[in-house]
């Protein structure tokens, strides 16, 4: 069996107010196309189809003719919901579609999807498990204890049969321990979301979604990564399609294709008459998405709208000056790791604004954080 392994498209997504839809039909048909060229029997997605649990018509659009163009070329798709999507969209007409090898895990029942791909050493089997969170779990597994997502993941995990005798897939969207994250990915705090990552032993391969850097976790453990940036985090990566070749037991290759954007993401910094300068710019492609970091120490007037002149997807611009490093020493100085989030807020507030919180604002801040802990718990 041979198969594509993507993942974090968040078709829909805005960066900085600029859609990335563009974009994402540029990258979807590069998708298409390499499946084609090679051959390959099915796509996987790893989860976070969408930005939005409710997306924009104009994104389900998109991702119908992406699985459309799969189809039409006798190729299977493979998906499970992130925790972007809503698990119950995502799942509508799943029993119908399956029929034509169009397969998306459904609603969490208590245990991972299982389907069945026949090639000439026997049976794939490939388990679909959408993102899940220990309440999720804890309701199908009353009388085991289930405190955090490791503890969740293990239970679904032993109890899902898996004949180790033949090859066995698994999809998820979850953080295991380890894993590199960047700045447009959802964080949780205190990293209370980890899963081991020997919880997937039984598995020959290990298709994950949720982290944005491409990256493997050991012993074919891997995150496809976004197949665009979307954080100026994220401007060093090497975004690639995963493509695996898994032949009789125990033996598997993995490659990767580079994605061509159709804008790159990428950070300029320098002093506004050097950017400035024709001779500096003039063999670039300045229609990327470009972040500019400024070493002017006199703030430019209108500087982005300047520059936009030359650079018309500028997303941001910030100073590494003197002033701004101040700020930052100031900021760092004045820490307090022992404080409460709460406190550390109204910290960075005062420092940006010169004034106080008022009683009505921490009273806010408190029910924010507060109902902010109470979704992670």
């Amino acid at each position: 069996m041979k198969f594509i392994h993507i993942s974090d498209i968040h078709i829909g997504k805005k960066v900085n107010e600029f859609s990335m839809l563009d974009d994402q039909v540029y990258i979807l048909n590069q998708v298409i196309d390499t499946a084609v060229e090679e051959k390959a029997d099915a796509v996987i997605i790893a989860g976070d189809i969408y930005d939005k649990s409710v997306p924009p018509s104009e994104a389900v659009e998109v991702f119908d003719k992406f699985i459309t163009g799969l189809s039409q070329n006798g190729i299977k798709i493979y998906a499970v919901s992130g925790n972007h999507d809503s698990p119950q969209r995502i799942a509508f007409g799943s029993n119908i579609m399956s029929k034509s090898g169009v397969c998306f895990s459904g609603v969490y029942n208590g245990a991972a999807e299982k389907y069945v791909f026949e090639d000439e050493y026997g049976a794939v089997n490939i388990y679909l498990l959408p993102f899940i969170k220990p309440a999720n779990v804890k309701r199908f597994y009353e009388d085991e204890e289930i405190s955090d997502y490791n503890s969740a993941l293990k239970t679904v995990l032993e109890s899902t049969h898996v004949n180790e005798k033949e090859r066995n897939i698994i999809v998820a969207h979850q953080f295991v321990t380890g894993a590199q994250r960047s700045d447009s990915e959802e964080i949780s705090v205190g990293g209370i979301d980890n899963v081991d990552a020997s919880l997937f032993e039984k598995f020959d391969y290990i298709a994950l979604g949720h982290i944005h850097g491409p990256q493997s976790m050991g012993r074919n453990i891997v995150y496809s990564g976004s197949p665009l940036k979307y954080s100026f985090s994220e401007v060093k990566h090497k975004k690639a399609m995963v493509i695996v070749d898994l032949n009789e037991k125990g033996s598997i290759q993995i490659s990767k294709k580079l994605f061509i954007p159709l804008h790159d993401m990428r950070e300029i910094k320098g002093f506004y008459n050097d950017i400035t300068n024709r001779e500096n710019y003039i063999n670039t492609k300045t229609d990327d998405y470009i972040r500019v970091v400024l070493k002017d120490d006199e703030e430019i007037i209108d500087a982005i709208g300047r520059l936009r002149s030359i650079y018309p997807n500028i997303m941001s611009i910030d100073y590494d000056n003197v002033r701004s490093r101040n700020n930052a020493e100031l900021f760092l100085n004045k820490a307090d790791t022992d404080k409460s989030p709460e406190e550390l807020f109204c910290q960075l507030f005062e420092l940006q604004n010169n004034i106080s919180v008022t009683d009505e604002q921490m009273k806010e801040i408190k029910r924010v954080f507060e109902s902010v802990e109470e979704e992670l718990s």
